[in-house]
């Protein structure tokens, strides 16, 4: 994995950015499916109503006034006159069929004259209409033979309710209508509301995507303060740790180091003195005090390495690698004669090394390491590798988000000399940390 430097944070706000823009036109997609199911079904439930109210006002207007007893017996001339009204109710309304049912289930009229003498069982809404005096309404069933001549039509809807003869004897009037003039309601609604619906969704989503954009910006704004305070602090560190170590090893380190050499001399004279009295306590204080700077001078390192620019980055590396021994991890160190680069490349790969070593020791659980560093094309490429624990990537990537961004700076900073830094690590399969930078 390649740690993102600035480029990356820039094409990391617009791939933010960008899954804001597709989960708007998801949500503005789904609140689109939602209102549309939502119309649909109020527009059907509407449409329903209407044909019940239709199929009411035409019984009760047009059918029951003139209807006769004589239909009852099936006389020709009560059917020929309800045949003129049912062709004049058909012509000015959506009706493809009308029956009449006896409540025993006798068909006494239909403008399908096949089925007038007919019957057919009549099945509990039927029943439950006529008992109830309700208007009914449901999707015919076209396999039922009652209905066989209507199966051309395809899907339709059967309204029936109750009318009754001048003489009060009780018919089940039921009309059927295609079933496309209700869902056509609802496909008018929609054309009419949806154009209005999905352009204000639409609207309300471009007007976020400004919104969105600065939010990132700012947030991107943001952590390249914090970076740049970051970067501040730790140049402002540099600094004093360079003067600590200064006045460290001009003063306590020469002080211990003339205190040590005093003692050994004090030794010496008290050995050829004869008695030897002293000369143990001398040499054991001589001894404790070389310890002593030995651990002062690896405290230095740690603040700051004057080998870097004294002795070179060979030696500076074996400072920083040998306090690794003292913690019972195995160190190996290999700097190829060859590998010199520029002061600056030198210090990124010193501070590189010194972090990934860091994480070594707090993190890892590594009993070995193999510090590298060789020279290739006109780079010096620095691999530090360990057989610890591993992490998992993502996670550290998240922290790095959370503000953990000390390798992250490092990768800034590679780039901005022209390199990369990338680091590999699989839970379980250890971690390998490269660097790789112009040698100039």
């Amino acid at each position: 994995m390649q740690l993102p430097g600035r480029a990356g944070k820039r094409r990391s706000g617009r791939r933010a950015l960008l899954q804001f823009a597709l989960s708007g036109l998801l949500v503005i997609a789904l609140v689109g499916a939602v209102v549309g199911y939502v119309v649909k079904r109020a527009a059907d439930q509407e449409s329903l109503r209407d044909a019940r109210e239709i199929t009411r006002l035409l019984a009760t207007t047009a059918i029951e006034p003139n209807l006769t007893d004589a239909l009852l017996t099936g006389d020709p001339a009560a059917i020929k006159r309800l045949d003129g009204v049912v062709a004049h109710v058909k012509e000015r309304s959506k009706l493809m069929r009308i029956k009449l049912w006896t409540k025993d289930g006798h068909v006494i009229y239909s403008d399908e004259h096949r089925l007038i003498g007919a019957h057919y069982p009549l099945d509990e809404d039927d029943i439950e209409a006529l008992r109830t005096n309700k208007v009914v309404a449901g999707v015919s069933d076209l396999s039922r033979p009652e209905n066989r001549f209507e199966r051309k039509w395809g899907k339709l809807l059967e309204v029936y309710l109750p009318v009754w003869t001048p003489h009060g004897a009780p018919l089940l009037f039921e009309s059927y209508l295609q079933f496309s003039s209700i869902t056509s309601n609802a496909s008018r609604i929609l054309k009419a509301a949806g154009p209005a619906m999905v352009g204000a969704l639409a609207v309300l989503w471009l007007l976020q995507l400004p919104l969105a954009w600065s939010l990132v910006c700012r947030l991107r704004q943001g952590q390249q303060e914090r970076e740049q305070l970051l970067l501040h602090a730790i140049e402002a560190s540099d600094l004093e740790r360079r003067r600590i170590a200064a006045d460290l090893h001009d003063g306590v380190v020469q002080d211990l180091a003339g205190i040590s050499m005093t003692l050994a001399a004090a030794a010496e004279r008290d050995a050829g003195d004869g008695e030897g009295t002293d000369a143990g306590t001398f040499s054991e204080a001589a001894k404790v005090t070389r310890e002593s700077m030995r651990r002062l001078r690896s405290l230095l390192v740690e603040i700051y390495p004057p080998t870097l620019q004294n002795a070179g980055l060979g030696p500076a590396l074996s400072d920083l690698v040998a306090p690794l021994r003292a913690r019972g991890i195995t160190a190996h160190l290999d700097v190829a004669p060859d590998a010199e680069a520029s002061p600056d490349a030198e210090k990124l790969i010193f501070r590189t090394a010194q972090e990934a070593l860091r994480n070594v020791v707090s993190h890892s659980g590594a009993h070995t390491v193999d510090v590298r560093v060789a020279a290739q094309d006109g780079h010096v490429r620095l691999i530090v590798r360990d057989d610890g624990r591993g992490f998992d990537l993502a996670a550290a990537e998240r922290r790095r988000e959370q503000g953990h961004l000390g390798l992250s700076l490092l990768a800034d900073r590679a780039r901005e000399l022209g390199g990369s830094l990338t680091i590999e690590s699989k839970l379980g399969a250890g971690t390998t940390l490269a660097l790789e930078v112009p040698r100039s």
